[in-house]
């Protein structure tokens, strides 16, 4: 939701008086209103004199016109296009005198006032414009600095909840005990941090926020018909710190509108709401990075026995005694690893927290850890962590899961199984892959030799031409081995799999002995082939 506005054309001048309050002052006593009558509550922050024909020109928003009908006097027929253009450019009101240059006002800029809601007021002869502009502007300049001193109040009512370690609860508590109305404070998602006021207008609020959010708070501009300027129900205003926007404050009135001067001091409670937000997120980046470290430590064997690692894991929330799994989530390259790993952290905890609350998670620099429990569907929870992830595209991440760990003892040894389900998982079937250390059979042993370039040797000696994708007839002969393979060289199912006749496939096999050797003859030819298809197949070696 957008901040309210203030239309620049209103001048310093933000509060006013209404009309019908303007009627009230000693020196209008004898006014009378001729028409408009539904647009009394429309609000008047300055005064005008039209004494000039060109006055269209000078007028502003908000203001009260005052005249004696001179300019009007020989073009009396411009009377009735003259409301329609006042309310157009938003003027409060039209005051003037009769008899002395206009004898009586048009019946139908009476019926156009009337329609529009703009009111008209007949101004007794003996008043002088002096007196009503000293009255009114005294008027509007005494409301405006009792608001302004009441804004002032608030504040440092505020900024004391800020300075006595308040939170947004407090924040919020405050600000409907100044408002008289019920608030909440909802972040950037739409969830509800904090909420003040009597049980069932917060309800009211709560409904509202969850089925569409409030209305967007009406810009301060000119009143028009039907408004009155009476002000609205629900108020909102963003919480913003930082260049980032947090969420917003939102009040509800079951009784008393909210007006513009209740929403500056919303404003001014966003202020402090996002000084209390961004001292939040500073204990808490604090407190991310000890949980990061401790954790850290746990993984590598550095946190010393079971007895003190179950201990401190307690103090986070952590239950690392009981059988638990350990899954790693790495960032896939290519996406904007910065920005994407914040992310990344922040779905992994939601869906952690979700899942198992007493599971541990942090993030690392290039990957983020989390510890539940054993009876938990791990690939559930990676799969919740992605959907959420998914929202935020572009980038993407793997996920590998180790074998259950009995306890603490055994995390290391469960942090690495993880860790080599991910990268092997990626390498085997690109970015986004979830694998489990159990799954990977031949490939986990595969992934232990460090020297690709002995890999890639014996992939060339054992493949010879059908190592690469060089030639297109090459590359359709290594997939028809490998379908022969994985079928224990049964030529009819390797012929249905393929779509070949059988014939063509004798052919083919013919052709591969000639290039690769006897291997429908050979068991230990075939187990060479069948591990020089597996290193292609492990991409990245």
């Amino acid at each position: 939701m957008e901040p309210p506005v203030r239309l620049a054309s209103t001048g310093t001048i933000i509060h006013g008086v209404s009309v019908g309050e303007v009627l009230g002052v000693s020196t209008l006593a004898e006014a009378r209103l001729i028409a408009g009558e539904s647009g009394l509550g429309r609000i008047v922050q300055r005064l005008n004199v039209m004494e000039v024909p060109d006055i269209l020109a000078w007028v502003k928003p908000h203001e009260l016109l005052l005249t004696t009908g001179y300019p009007l006097r020989n073009t009396p027929q411009s009377l009735g296009r003259l409301v329609a253009d006042l309310d157009e450019r938003g003027l409060a009101a039209l005051a003037i005198k009769l008899g002395r240059y206009v004898d009586e006002l048009p019946g139908d800029m009476v019926e156009q006032a009337d329609r529009l809601g703009f009111p008209l007021i007949l101004l007794p002869n003996d008043v002088g414009f002096d007196d009503i502009l000293n009255q009114v502007l005294t008027d509007i300049l005494n409301r405006q600095a009792a608001v302004l001193a009441r804004a002032e109040e608030a504040h440092r009512a505020l900024v004391q909840v800020v300075l006595a370690g308040g939170g947004l609860g407090e924040v919020a508590a405050e600000v409907a005990q100044l408002l008289d109305v019920s608030v909440a404070v909802v972040d950037g998602a739409g969830a509800v941090l904090a909420t003040a006021g009597p049980a069932e207008h917060v309800a009211a609020l709560r409904e509202s926020i969850s089925r569409e959010g409030p209305p967007t708070t009406a810009a301060r501009a000119p009143a028009r018909a039907g408004t009155g300027g009476r002000g609205r129900e629900f108020a909102s205003v963003p919480v913003l710190a930082g260049g980032h926007h947090h969420g917003r404050i939102v009040a509800y009135s079951a009784s008393t509108a909210i007006r513009d001067s209740d929403v500056g001091i919303l404003e001014r409670a966003a202020t402090v709401a996002a000084l209390v937000v961004t001292r939040q997120e500073a204990v808490n980046a604090v407190e991310s990075k000890y949980r990061a470290d401790f954790l850290r430590d746990v993984l590598t064997g550095r946190a010393g026995t079971a007895e003190r690692v179950n201990g401190r894991a307690r103090a986070f929330g952590w239950d690392l005694s009981r059988p638990v799994t350990v899954l790693v989530a790495e960032l896939d390259p290519d996406g904007d690893e910065r920005s994407a790993q914040d992310r990344l952290v922040a779905c992994w905890t939601a869906a952690v927290r979700r899942h198992d609350p007493r599971g541990a998670v942090a993030g690392f620099s290039h990957e983020v850890v989390a510890v539940i429990d054993a009876g938990l569907d791990a690939a559930r929870v990676a799969k919740d962590a992605a959907a959420a992830f998914a929202d935020l595209p572009p980038a993407t991440f793997s996920t590998g899961t180790s074998r259950p760990s009995p306890g603490a003892d055994a995390l290391p040894e469960a942090y690495a199984q993880a860790l080599k389900a991910a990268r092997v998982g990626r390498q085997l079937h690109g970015p986004g892959a979830v694998a489990h250390f159990d799954q990977l059979g031949v490939y986990r042993l595969l992934s232990l030799v460090n020297d690709t370039d002995e890999l890639h040797a014996f992939v060339r000696e054992t493949l010879g031409p059908l190592a690469t994708d060089d030639d297109a007839e090459n590359a359709d002969l290594r997939r028809t081995l490998h379908v022969l393979l994985e079928t224990n060289l049964n030529v009819a199912e390797t012929a249905r799999r393929l779509h070949f006749h059988y014939n063509t496939l004798r052919y083919r096999i013919g052709k591969l002995e000639r290039m690769l050797g006897n291997f429908t003859d050979d068991p230990h030819l075939r187990l060479n082939l069948t591990l020089a298809l597996h290193v292609l197949r492990m991409r990245g070696i």
